[in-house]
């Protein structure tokens, strides 16, 4: 088992601090009474030839909210789900054929606060066998793999930062290869390399 996995355990085992996408932005004034809906993603891990791998997705350009974007699979959670855990298991098998029999999951990490006012419970999970990734129409535009060694790396993150709202935002990015992820997914990463123990 690698030497990741083993301290992503460890990480899981003890818990990480809740994150948000304002912690690189003190100066944000969040609305009083504002309500944070539930959800979840999931973080699925596999074994690839030079280590292990993790699944992220690319949101298609038609999308309302984040198109374009680097995500992990995940939404709301729906009534019908029996926990955050369910929810995260069911977007990954819509959002990209994840097969529920393959997914061993290995525990959650604390919410993420995001500025669409949810609550992100990351949910990580080792995938046990490969299978055919299958996006979905009209929300994923693609499935890919990024080695879990480099997202995990402090080194690989930079801080940057662009107008919102008529004001400057700074969050964490991690660039890799053609792709560029940031915001969200970028933070629970950045959270997820926090928490595991030293070698």
């Amino acid at each position: 088992m690698s030497d990741l996995i083993n301290r992503t355990r460890a990480a899981l085992a003890r818990g990480s601090g809740a994150s948000s996408d304002f912690d690189l932005n003190p100066d944000v004034l969040l609305a009083e009474g504002r309500r944070l809906r539930p959800a979840a993603v999931l973080a699925p891990i596999i074994a690839g030839p030079e280590g292990y791998d993790l699944i992220l997705t690319k949101r298609s350009s038609a999308l309302k909210h984040h198109p374009g974007q680097i995500a992990f699979p995940g939404g709301k959670q729906d009534e019908g789900d029996k926990d955050l855990i369910a929810t995260a298991l069911r977007e990954a098998q819509e959002e990209i054929g994840l097969p529920l029999a393959k997914a061993q999951v290995l525990g959650t990490f604390s919410p993420h606060e995001t500025v669409t006012a949810f609550t992100v419970t990351p949910v990580v999970a080792l995938i046990t066998e490969d299978f055919d990734a299958t996006p979905e129409a009209g929300e994923v535009a693609e499935v890919f793999r990024v080695p879990l060694s480099h997202v995990l790396d402090k080194a690989n993150f930079v801080v940057e930062s662009r107008r919102w709202r008529g004001q400057r935002r700074s969050y964490y990015a991690i660039p890799y290869g053609p792709y560029y992820i940031w915001g969200a997914t970028a933070r629970i990463l950045r959270a997820w390399t926090d928490a595991l123990p030293q070698n």
